[in-house]
């Protein structure tokens, strides 16, 4: 396993749609095996493949919060199928917009189907932390970050501040 480069923001690639995966192939299983490693490394509970510069449908979670017995999660062309009308609030914050977090409203449960590790089609009904997790990690599949869903002004100062931060040298 390795552990990847993170891409940040500005990063153009963030805001790309990734593309679905055809069929799971062992090139996929090493990207999620690498994925789990990085995001466990950063330390994270979520990561998106283009968060790797990879323009892929591929999301791993880990929400165990157990640095003795990780539980990684797997999902390939993860897509929602159904969203509470209960909005909760949570604070969140994002591997590719680090030690920046903020409040985000989402529905507290979602239905969502895709693909495991195998390449069986799945579903699950996820509720509360990993129903944040999961829509904050589909969302990335989609071009979307956690800070898309906040004031215009609040986002327009995160992304001058990072812009600000990736331009000055090393």
């Amino acid at each position: 396993m390795t552990i990847r480069e993170i891409i940040t923001l500005p990063d153009p690639r963030l805001k790309q749609v990734s593309k679905p995966v055809d069929g799971v192939t062992d090139e996929i299983r090493t990207l999620l095996d690498d994925m789990v490693e990085t995001m466990h490394d950063a330390p994270g509970i979520g990561l998106a493949a283009v968060q790797v510069g990879i323009l892929q449908r591929v999301v791993v979670v880990d929400i165990s919060r157990d640095e003795d017995n990780p539980d990684p999660q797997y999902f390939i062309n993860p897509e929602i199928t159904w969203e509470s009308e209960e909005i909760g609030i949570y604070e969140e914050g994002c591997l590719s917009i680090p030690e920046y977090y903020e409040e985000v409203e989402r529905p507290v449960e979602c239905k969502i189907k895709f693909l495991d590790r195998d390449g069986k089609p799945q579903e699950l009904h996820c509720k509360e932390m990993l129903a944040t997790v999961i829509q904050h990690e589909i969302d990335h599949t989609n071009g979307v970050l956690f800070i898309d869903h906040l004031s215009r002004l609040k986002r327009g100062r995160v992304v001058r501040k990072f812009t600000k931060q990736a331009k000055q040298p090393a």
